[in-house]
């Protein structure tokens, strides 16, 4: 069995890990020199939406998936009738552009903060006066990691917001003062079975993920999250894993986003549950029977960014996963992952390694 991944970032290469323990060989499709996946597999280097490269991968693997959202869909479409494509390219469309992800959550019956959708400038008055002070004005493709969004703090704002985003589609977001942020983590196989993890509690940093911990202490928050996300899976009729982002305010669920791969707040998976995040995808793409999603404690995860510090390679408990890339400012570099027997000790080493380990930078 080969698969095909477009994208070699860190996602490939632990998808690549998790490849071999299945006996399962990997080939992918990125631009980049020596990316990390390289080590997992042959790289055909070339662009994500070059035809020939594209067919390559498809010529010669059984299914493909991918390590990122910003792939173009008319790309994977592209090959679909060659090789099955996982996720499918629908669930994709919807991930890539805001107002049809806010859309979905709405049709689906998923509770959501409200928005309005911009195409001009006047359209921003009238979300304002829809939404209110403070709201988020966001494009509605290609943002990540907090990236291509301005905060409207006044009404003196717009004018700013529109020179700064407006040349694209835009969406306006109302601003939510949430308690904290949740993620749930489910997985779906071609043969329509489902598992679901835990649920993560998220803290970003600069609009980056910092830290998640899991299991979150809420029943009544899991049940609701893991039905949302089962209604996504189900209606898209998705097959791999996918990641269902929500605030929590005032003890209710608001979905935010949803990825179609996965996801940096699963990474604590690969030490924390019976199988990881990556096996399961797996799994769900090759249609193999889905491994247990159940915890083997209290886990944590610690992301480490624009550098690893010395320190983060003499730790004393926990797990340190170094993606090999380059040290940049702003730039996801490796991660750590803890998994103790209470969340009182899980939570206090994670704080251990926050103050003494992480970079921002």
């Amino acid at each position: 069995m080969r698969i095909g991944i477009v994208g070699a970032g860190q996602l490939g290469q632990m998808l690549g890990f998790a490849a071999r323990d299945l006996d399962i060989e990997c080939r992918f499709v990125d631009p980049s020199d020596n990316p990390p996946a390289a080590s997992c597999g042959e790289v055909i280097r070339a662009p994500f939406d070059d035809p020939a490269a594209l067919a390559a991968l498809a010529a010669s693997c059984d299914v493909v998936t991918y390590e990122f959202e910003n792939v173009p869909v008319d790309a994977l479409r592209a090959i679909e009738a060659e090789v099955p494509v996982y996720p499918p390219a629908d669930a994709l469309r919807h991930a890539q552009d805001r107002l049809d992800e806010k859309l979905l959550f709405g049709r689906l019956g998923i509770p959501l903060p409200g928005f309005h959708a911009i195409h001009t400038r006047d359209d921003l008055d009238t979300a304002l006066g829809k939404l209110g002070l403070p709201m988020v004005v966001k494009t509605r493709r290609l943002g990540y990691d907090g990236k291509g969004q301005f905060v409207v703090r006044e009404r003196a704002d717009l004018d700013s917001a529109w020179a700064t985003l407006g040349t694209v589609a835009l969406i306006a977001e109302q601003w939510v003062d949430f308690d904290y942020e949740v993620s749930c983590i489910g997985v779906r196989n071609v043969g329509g079975d489902i598992a679901i993890y835990p649920l993560s509690r998220n803290v970003h940093r600069d609009g980056i993920l910092s830290t998640s911990r899991s299991p979150v202490d809420a029943p009544s928050l899991a049940d609701k999250a893991d039905d949302y996300t089962r209604r996504l899976l189900t209606n898209l009729d998705y097959v791999g894993t996918l990641a269902l982002e929500l605030f929590v305010r005032d003890g209710e669920l608001l979905a935010n986003e949803f990825a179609p791969r996965v996801h940096n707040s699963g990474h604590w998976t690969i030490e924390g549950s019976d199988t990881s995040q990556f096996e399961n995808h797996l799994r769900a793409i090759t249609n193999a029977p889905l491994g247990s999603t159940a915890s083997r404690g209290h886990a944590g995860m610690v992301n480490l960014i624009g550098q690893i510090p010395d320190a983060a390679r003499a730790l004393p408990h926990g797990v340190l996963h170094d993606y090999g890339k380059a040290p940049r400012p702003g730039r996801k570099l490796g991660h750590i992952t803890i998994t103790t027997r209470t969340g009182e000790e899980r939570d206090a080493l994670l704080d251990i390694i926050e103050r003494n380990v992480t970079q921002y930078a």
